[in-house]
């Protein structure tokens, strides 16, 4: 008693606070543990027990969740702030592991994923001094309450996952959150209604989704390989042999260097799959996969009609592909040497002698066969007028 004595003399009083309307929302996890019953084995799991709380109306929101973890500790925040109807200003937390990385009295250090988090909510992590419960004794209070409350209510209660669980909590928080105040007008749900909810900011449109990260190498073909997957994703060609930072979700893969990021690709979870955005190929590449049918009747086009029915005849000569692309292409690159109305009236001469080849076209240019008059090979007209010093060569190949 006299040690107590000395001490209690020593001890520091406490400061009240005044909480301003839509400023704070202080979180924690319950110390004690709920559980649910797995169907399959009978075991007894245990599930932890977030809690929220607005401090200056005192409402409150509560739900069951797997772990502690990261995951589950955002998936929580995201949940509450959608319960709240939008967005505080800051967020006050412990130093648990899934929120703060390094903690400090000053200037602690924020989980890399509860930053994003934060940033996409429009607001501040704010951690608690280490060992100082006080910072947040509003939640810690809550806690108590949540166990006169709801736990005691569902002691007798028997659940066999975790939705079904929440359920229940969610009937439960409802009934707490209306209870009247004993020292003071209302309850937590008026409270929040008629003045905290004006001064909330709007919530984003879009819910956060949780990032992972990765480092890979962009390789010589350009992509990078995405581990957990066992993918891969394409950059842009000039950040071959790169160092990159790969953000990803469940949904998502974006590929970040010197924290621009370079590419975006919907996330495949099929095993060795490649994802391809044509924009990041090098202009031979690009023009390689754009090769079909298609393609290469629109490059005829630009050359004359029979260039056009020229290509058609070749790429339906035979069934693989490949081998009537290369022959077209050469087709089409001799407007180079040549120039279109050359290679069209070759490719005219062509057709009507059903020798639709690269070869035999580029033999018609060669040798000027293309300036040689083209007669109608199907009909029996007046020959005499073909000159007899002509040449020989095109002469013989028009017989």
């Amino acid at each position: 008693m006299e040690h107590y004595r000395r001490k209690r003399s020593k001890e520091r009083g406490s400061m009240k606070l005044n909480h301003i309307a839509g400023n704070e929302m202080f979180i924690d996890f319950a110390g004690k543990k709920l559980h649910i019953i797995d169907k399959n084995t009978g075991e007894l799991l245990p599930v932890e027990v977030f809690i929220a709380i607005l401090p200056h109306s005192q409402y409150t929101y509560v739900e069951a969740c797997v772990s502690q973890k990261r995951e589950d500790l955002i998936g929580c925040c995201s949940r509450a702030l959608k319960f709240y109807g939008g967005v505080l200003k800051a967020i006050v937390s412990d130093n648990l592991k899934s929120a703060v990385t390094r903690a400090s009295k000053y200037e602690s250090e924020i989980n890399r994923s509860f930053k994003e988090f934060a940033s996409h909510y429009n607001c501040v992590i704010n951690p608690t001094r280490s060992y100082s419960p006080q910072d947040k004794a509003l939640v810690e209070n809550a806690v108590h309450l949540v166990y006169q409350r709801i736990y005691h209510p569902l002691r007798e209660m028997i659940f066999f996952s975790l939705q079904d669980l929440n359920k229940e909590i969610h009937k439960l928080l409802q009934g707490y959150n209306d209870l009247l105040f004993q020292r003071k007008e209302g309850s937590r749900k008026e409270c929040f209604q008629s003045v905290e909810r004006s001064y909330l900011k709007p919530l984003p449109q879009s819910s956060y989704e949780l990032k992972d990260y990765r480092r890979a190498k962009v390789q010589k073909i350009g992509y990078v390989y995405f581990s957990p997957d066992k993918s891969y994703y394409s950059v842009p060609y000039r950040y071959i042999g790169k160092y990159t930072m790969l953000h990803y979700t469940q949904g998502m893969v974006e590929v970040y260097y010197n924290h621009d990021r370079i590419a975006l690709h919907k996330r495949n979870t099929v095993k060795g799959s490649y994802t391809t955005n044509k924009d990041h190929l090098s202009s031979t590449h690009k023009v390689y996969s754009d090769w079909s049918p298609k393609y290469f009747s629109k490059q005829a086009l630009r050359h004359g009609e029979y260039v056009v029915k020229c290509i058609e005849n070749v790429l339906t000569a035979i069934d693989y592909p490949e081998t009537d692309y290369k022959r077209a292409m050469g087709i089409i690159q001799l407007h180079k040497y040549y120039g279109s109305e050359r290679i069209n009236k070759a490719c005219e001469r062509a057709l009507h002698t059903e020798a639709v080849y690269y070869q035999s076209i580029s033999n018609i240019l060669k040798n000027g066969l293309d300036k040689v008059m083209l007669f109608d090979l199907y009909t029996d007209q007046d020959q005499s007028h073909i000159p007899k010093h002509g040449n020989i060569r095109g002469a013989s190949a028009y017989k």
